[in-house]
Formats: C-alpha cells, sequence, structure tokens
C-alpha cells in the first residue's frame, strides 16, 4: 500500500508515478490541495483498474497530515511506502528579488512537507516491520534564480540521510530521487525552455521510484537517485 502526495494537475510527475505504482500492483492513497484534482487523478487511476483512496488536503498543515495518515489507516489497515512528491519550483527570481515569503513558501512546500508526512507515518511502519520511504531532491550543481527551492531539496537530501539512519532498525528504508530539469508543464510554464531533449522524462523517474519502493532495492537506503536523463 503506498502514499502519494503531490498527485494533482494533469501533465506532473505525480500522476505519472502514481500510475508507475498502480501498474506494479500497489493499492493507493493519493493526496493534493484540491479536491477537483486528487478526484480526477484518482478517476484515471480507477479506470486502469487500481484500488484508489484520494484525499484533499495542505500537507504543510500538521494536523492534516494527521487526518490523511489516518484516514489511509482507516482504509488499508497499514503504510507500506510513502512518496513525498509534494512540492515543486514556484518561485524562479534572483535571490536579491526573493521575499520572505518566496523564501517560507519554497521551504513549507518542498521540505517541511517531507518532514512532516515522514514522521506521522514513521511509527505505522516500525510497528508493521518497516517500509520504504522516497523523497524527491534535485540533481546538480545550485541553479540560479531558484535559490529557496535549492536550499529547501538540499534539506530534503539531509532529511533523507537522517531519517535513514533512524530507521534502519525498524527496517524502514529512506531514499530521495534527484531529477534534472523534469519536462513538467509547470516547469515548462515557468521557465520557458527552447529545447527539452536535455531535461528528464517523467517516466523515468516514475521507474526510479517504483524500484526504491520495491523489495528489489531493499538493500538500498540512505542514498540519493540521479535521474537526469541525458541532462548528466
Amino acid at each position: 500500500m503506498a502514499v502519494v502526495t503531490g498527485v494533482s494537475h494533469e501533465g506532473q510527475v505525480g500522476q505519472v508515478v502514481a500510475k508507475a505504482l498502480a501498474d506494479s500492483g500497489a493499492a493507493l492513497a493519493i493526496c493534493a490541495r484540491t479536491q477537483a484534482n486528487v478526484d480526477a487523478r484518482a478517476a484515471e487511476l480507477r479506470q486502469g483498474g487500481a484500488r484508489v483512496l484520494g484525499i484533499a488536503g495542505s500537507l504543510t498543515d500538521e494536523s492534516a497530515v494527521q487526518q490523511l495518515v489516518e484516514r489511509v489507516l482507516k482504509e488499508y489497515g497499514r503504510i507500506d511506502v510513502l512518496i513525498n512528491l509534494a512540492g515543486g519550483l514556484t518561485r524562479y527570481k534572483p535571490a536579491v528579488d526573493t521575499t520572505l515569503e518566496d523564501w517560507t513558501s519554497e521551504m513549507n512546500n518542498n521540505l517541511l512537507t517531507a518532514f512532516l508526512t515522514s514522521r506521522a507515518v514513521f511509527p505505522h511502519m516500525s510497528k508493521a516491520g518497516g517500509g520504504a520511504i522516497v523523497n524527491f531532491a534535485r540533481s546538480g550543481l545550485a541553479q540560479a534564480n531558484m535559490v529557496a527551492y535549492n536550499c529547501a531539496k538540499a534539506g530534503v537530501e539531509a532529511l533523507t540521510r537522517t531519517l535513514a539512519l533512524e530507521g534502519r532498525d525498524a527496517g524502514i528504508r529512506v531514499n530521495a530521487v534527484a531529477p534534472g530539469l523534469v519536462d513538467t508543464a509547470s516547469n515548462v510554464a515557468v521557465m520557458k525552455p527552447t529545447d527539452l531533449k536535455h531535461w528528464t522524462k517523467r517516466e523515468d523517474i516514475a521507474e526510479t521510484v517504483v524500484f526504491l519502493a520495491s523489495a528489489e532495492s531493499a538493500g538500498v537506503t540512505g542514498q540519493t537517485i540521479a535521474v537526469t536523463g541525458w541532462g548528466l
């Protein structure tokens, strides 16, 4: 049973990751802020035969995270996998133009969400004898005009290593996927590239997530796996 956060708009990583997990046989709970978006993605997955629970909520809110976990446990009785996809790049500007609100928003959306959801599932995974958490960092050198996002994703890598150490005796594996620039609809809209040739494909990311969530990666924890396609 896998919980996937950030499964919202069409054309994003969450949509592809959730489908890949469903195709691998996992029952799902998907979450995003807007109920209409969650319902649309859940309907797509159910058309493919997946068992899906769709939940709307802001994962920067501690109480909303707890409600998410409680609803999943009521429906499925356990949480085996958590995919922390909530977040993304929403502020693209020079550091000197980055406001405190910009900084706080990127930190909360990308780092705080991963911390709160991981902390919430840890006791349940531990009680069940283990589990897998997959976070999302970013690959390569920091890029200009993304200071808050870059720093938030560096924090995700530190969170991943720390949780891997704290979860090893309980059988909880914690890893991160670090894509290069991904061909999502939102990234293209914000950055307006002229060429996507060296951008990371969503499908390649999804395959890596499925691997890290599965028993095939039983010997892998505390790692950040770069998935950069031809971007290197």
